[in-house]
């Protein structure tokens, strides 16, 4: 009887009923025939986009994917740690992608040198095959605006040359434009539930 007490309600604590409520909504939705229609789009979107880095001299870890998510080794590009510029790269150019470690990681977990993406996101908003090159395109295009960026070996330069690699990309021309370029095509791809005023 104590060691019950201790499991429920002591470490487990109460019944959540939002939280089986929400179980209970996913599993039905992952039971209809559009959502199998839809994760099989996330993971052929998913190829599609790994095929179009590829092509554009992206290194993938596993060199492609086979469900919704790719890892980028930017490791070729710019260097052990180069994650923590692709990412602010990326986002100053209206993607987002997180740094992420990959097998054999040369940098640290605070310095990682990849990047981890997905395409559930993309596809929840109607992007299909067609429309991941042009994606690929983009994210090939923002790594290349910085890939003169490189960690400093030397652990006390480190946070500022990051800083001042941080202000330099965030004013970067071509990762600006690109930004403009994708919020021109996805005001084409809404996302759902989200009303948009001109």
């Amino acid at each position: 009887d104590k060691v019950d007490k201790a499991v429920f309600p002591g470490l487990q604590g109460g019944p959540h009923d939002h939280q089986t409520a929400a179980i209970a909504i996913a599993l039905k939705e992952a039971n209809t025939p559009e959502f199998e229609k839809y994760a099989q789009q996330v993971v052929k979107n998913s190829k599609a986009l790994a095929a179009s880095l590829l092509k554009n001299k992206i290194t993938l870890v596993g060199n492609g994917s086979e469900n919704h998510l790719l890892l980028l080794n930017l490791v070729p590009i710019l260097g052990a740690g180069g994650g923590v510029f692709a990412q602010d790269a990326l986002e100053t150019a209206g993607m987002t992608a997180n740094k992420n470690t990959i097998p054999g990681e040369p940098g640290s977990p605070f310095y990682p040198s990849g990047i981890r993406m997905g395409t559930p996101a993309l596809t929840t908003r109607g992007l299909t095959e067609n429309d991941m090159e042009k994606v690929g395109d983009w994210i090939a295009r923002a790594i290349g605006e910085i890939k003169d960026f490189k960690l400093p070996e030397n652990k006390e330069l480190r946070k500022q040359y990051i800083a001042d690699a941080k202000d330099k990309i965030r004013t970067n021309a071509e990762l600006l434009k690109i930004k403009q370029e994708i919020r021109i095509f996805a005001s084409q791809f809404p996302v759902p539930g989200i009303k948009y005023k001109g």
